[in-house]
């Protein structure tokens, strides 16, 4: 019996997670974080005091870890059975995903892992290369954007509500530059599926974008 896999791939701060999120709620399906996956992996790199400059060692650690992705009212990480979801936004998280992205070996066996998300009786699978790399072969496609002025404004309003002072014009320069990274990248790079759904979510709301991708599958 085949699995039904919905990919939704898009730029940064264009509401990817919070519409897999949902989707995946209402559709009673599994979810992948895939952005969460190589913060995930320095995490435990940390914690075994791997040598992060040894491709053989942080192979190793991407061979052993076991990942789960609860989706509640937010996303919950489990590494190992524990929790980590507090540590995934850190700065120094970021750094050592990045650095521990670039080797092939790990692309590779966390490629592997990515797929083995896919069980019965569906994924909502969230990210860059979803549907281009991971899942080549899935049922529903979409590629989810928004304007830059649009998600810098959107994450403008999400830092000024945690009470982080932040310029506006410098969120909007930081998100077309991280764009230009994303497509421009050797490894995965940021493009839309030949077969995927087109959605700009510049001028719609959360509520109608999601109705949109569940109306896609059903």
């Amino acid at each position: 019996m085949s699995i039904p896999v919905l990919t939704i791939d898009g730029p940064s701060g264009a509401g990817k997670g919070t519409v897999s999120r949902a989707v995946a709620k209402k559709l009673g399906w599994h979810y992948l974080d895939s952005g969460s996956i190589y913060r995930s992996l320095a995490i435990a790199s940390l914690k075994q005091n791997a040598d992060l400059d040894n491709p053989e060692e942080i192979t190793a650690v991407a061979a052993r870890m076991r990942l789960e992705f609860e989706c509640v009212d937010e996303l919950i990480v489990k590494l190992d059975g524990e929790d980590i979801t507090a540590q995934l936004g850190s700065e120094q998280t970021g750094s050592v995903a990045s650095k521990i992205a670039a080797i092939p070996e790990v692309r590779a066996i966390l490629l592997q892992k990515q797929k083995d998300f896919k069980q019965l009786p569906g994924l909502v699978a969230d990210g860059r290369d979803m549907g281009t790399v991971v899942f080549p072969d899935a049922k529903y496609k979409v590629f989810l954007t928004a304007s830059a002025a649009e998600r810098a404004m959107r994450r403008y309003k999400q830092l000024i509500e945690k009470g982080i002072d932040v310029n506006l014009q410098k969120i909007t320069e930081e998100i077309e530059a991280r764009d230009r990274r994303d497509m421009e990248r050797e490894a995965a790079p940021l493009a839309m599926a030949a077969d995927a759904i087109y959605i700009d979510s510049s001028d719609m709301s959360l509520e109608v974008v999601i109705q949109e991708v569940l109306n896609l599958i059903r």
